[in-house]
């Protein structure tokens, strides 16, 4: 057996994309058209073959450049990037689902891949003759099935519907059946493509156990997806793709914030003219603000801050209004939520203008960057009236703090000042 699970050398991959026909004016410039397209067609085709690095042309798209990375089994790998990055691509070469246009792929052993949840079912067949046929698709033979069957039905949970055509199942019953197929194979390279982001809490978290159970004994992971709880949770290292191009390949831990932070540059202040306002029917949105309440210039870990909130309700009317934000890290952990509706208080609301100011009390934030993702302003605890989403993104510094003890960033979401006594009366 090889040191090395996959090897991926210098593979490119381009695409041919339709180009708008050039209209003719004439019937001589048509004919001379006609006569020209099988030359234009063999050229492109050439080119497919000659790719230079630097070469751009408005009838080929490539979604790979000169992609080059190895990984060894029971090795885990992430692989992260925008939509369009060539991710998804990457995996099908890898899967042999397609061919490269320049360079190769070594893969030592049997592949497993997860691409799309579902694929390899066919609708009209019950469960039970898609684990088969699913199973058969992936590699498998009949006895290994048989031997895997009770437990691939056990993890999936749809033990009851296993004798019941798969088109009468719900997209999360789909997922788990295709992920327990996979996830079974006895298979020296595994493939995932976003499956541990989806499903209910309970089937991710079983997943992803499940991943790091395969990963130990010896099964080489690639695990795509936007979620980068898993890719923390599972992979060692990470690749970041950008174009078709690796931007960045090292420790999870190093490529992951770098991505993430790209992502989410600082977005601490917003105003809008009232006629320019983000709204709805109801309500606009004039001004949102986080800030520091120190009189410092930064928000340092363990600083008290606020949120600052300005609505105008449009409706000639008054009412009791709640206003609910949520609050993430930069690997969308929801940190909390806050809520007016928290405070056992009424508010109320009059035509015109409103303000709402949130204080975040000390010692309580690490170091990082951080999100509004969310907020909601309902009328009367239950009516929705607005929601807006990535409404503020800012950063608690990692600078040193206004005592000892509270400075930098340590492990965990949030950095709380404990009181401790230590006595020697026992």
């Amino acid at each position: 057996m090889s040191e090395f699970a996959i090897q991926v050398n210098h593979v490119s991959k381009a695409f041919l994309i339709g180009l708008k026909d050039t209209k003719q004016e004439t019937l001589g410039g048509t004919l001379f058209s006609w006569l020209r397209y099988p030359m234009e067609n063999y050229r492109v085709l050439k080119r497919l073959n000659t790719y230079s690095f630097h070469e751009e042309n408005e009838d080929l798209f490539w979604a790979l450049k000169n992609v080059s990375f190895d990984l060894k089994h029971g090795e885990t790998l992430g692989i992260i990037g925008d939509n369009g990055a060539g991710k998804s691509t990457l995996l099908k070469i890898i899967s042999r689902i397609t061919n490269p246009t320049n360079g190769y792929i070594d893969v030592d052993g049997r592949v497993a891949s997860l691409l799309e949840a579902g694929t390899g079912f066919n609708s009209e067949l019950t469960g039970r003759e898609n684990i088969y046929l699913n199973g058969t698709i992936l590699g498998m033979t009949k006895k290994e099935i048989d031997n895997k069957f009770d437990e691939i039905v056990d993890f999936s949970g749809v033990e009851k519907f296993i004798d019941t055509q798969i088109k009468k199942y719900s997209t999360g019953m789909r997922i788990r059946l295709a992920f327990s197929v996979a996830a079974n194979i006895e298979t020296e390279v595994m493939i995932i493509d976003e499956v541990l982001s989806v499903g209910d809490v309970e089937f991710r978290r079983k997943s992803l156990e499940k991943m790091m159970g395969i990963s130990k004994s010896g099964t080489a992971i690639i695990l795509v997806s936007h979620n980068m709880l898993p890719i923390q949770n599972l992979c060692k290292t990470t690749l970041l793709l950008d174009h078709g191009r690796i931007i960045d390949f090292g420790k999870t831990e190093d490529v992951v914030p770098k991505y993430m932070g790209e992502q989410t540059a600082s977005k601490t202040s917003q105003n809008w003219e009232l006629d320019e306002a983000p709204s709805s029917d109801y309500i606009k949105v004039t001004k949102a603000e986080v800030r520091p309440i120190l009189s410092v210039p930064v928000i340092r870990a363990g600083d008290p801050f606020e949120f600052e909130f300005v609505f105008y309700n449009l409706k000639d009317e008054d009412f009791k209004i709640t206003v609910t934000y949520h609050l993430t890290d930069e690997y969308e952990n929801l940190l909390f939520i806050g809520s007016t509706a928290l405070t056992n208080k009424d508010y109320l609301a009059k035509k015109g203008y409103i303000k709402l100011i949130c204080r975040i009390p000390p010692n309580l934030f690490n170091a990082g960057k951080f999100t509004i993702s969310k907020i909601f302003v309902l009328k009367d605890f239950n009516t929705l009236l607005y929601e807006h989403n990535n409404l503020l993104t800012f950063e608690v510094t990692s600078d040193y703090a206004y005592e000892d003890g509270k400075n930098g960033r340590i492990d965990g979401l949030i950095k709380p000042l404990l009181h401790w006594e230590v006595s020697s009366d026992v």
